[in-house]
């Protein structure tokens, strides 16, 4: 795996998760959990570890890079999300499989997933700049061929908000995931190619600049 990543914008900087994370996490994750309602969010102690353990799990076997979502106004943690089922098509073995990767440890395509922000960072624009980053790196730094995206379908507020990234609707997997509740759940499955990416950066830096002028990038 490439040396851990931190992205920053103007509104938000996503961090690699760090055991130094788990407190302000849980601090986010209950501070009103009304907005969780199709999505995972480790609910107590712990559940923040278990969390936490997976991710370093994740990213020890190259499946996963987890990120924690810091507010850059005032410093605070708000959520969580990852770069999820990275594959890798040059390992040297068919069918490409988890835990075993490219010689250069970068991904040939990745999910964007598993995020979930305190309801105070809501609507704020930072979902929006992250996904901003996230898609940037994938596109440009790791040069992916596709980033795929899913959601819940009784996620309305999620497929619209996909779809708002520049993705593209490709059909709905039954019985496909256990959803946060209990149970089984239908999803939603969306991607964005890379020839399709420029189009959709313009538009969502257009979309940042109307909230936020003069928006800066770094990647770090």
């Amino acid at each position: 795996m490439p040396a851990p990543i931190t992205l920053t914008g103007r509104l938000v900087r996503l961090e690699p998760m760090r055991e130094e994370h788990l407190g302000p996490l849980l601090e986010a994750a209950t501070e009103d959990r009304a907005s969780f309602g199709y999505t995972y969010v480790p609910k107590d102690e712990a559940a923040v570890r278990r969390y936490y353990d997976v991710a370093v799990e994740d990213l020890d076997t190259h499946v996963a890079v987890t990120f924690t979502i810091i507010d850059r106004r005032d410093g605070r943690v708000v959520g969580s999300t990852r770069f999820r089922e990275l594959e890798y098509w040059n390992a040297g073995v068919w069918p490409p499989r988890h835990g075993r990767t490219n010689p250069s440890g970068i991904p040939d395509a990745v999910e964007i997933g598993s995020t979930w922000l305190a309801p105070r960072a809501q609507r704020t624009g930072i979902n929006l700049e992250g996904k901003l980053l996230m898609l940037t790196h994938a596109f440009e730094t790791w040069q992916v061929h596709r980033v795929s995206l899913k959601a819940d379908t009784r996620n309305v507020r999620s497929h619209n908000a996909i779809l708002a990234l520049g993705a593209t609707y490709e059909g709905t997997r039954r019985a496909h995931f256990p959803a946060s509740e209990g149970g089984v759940r239908d999803s939603n499955l969306y991607s964005m190619l890379a020839h399709e990416w420029q189009g959709a950066k313009e538009a969502l830096i257009a979309r940042l600049e109307r909230r936020s002028p003069a928006l800066t990038l770094q990647a770090a």
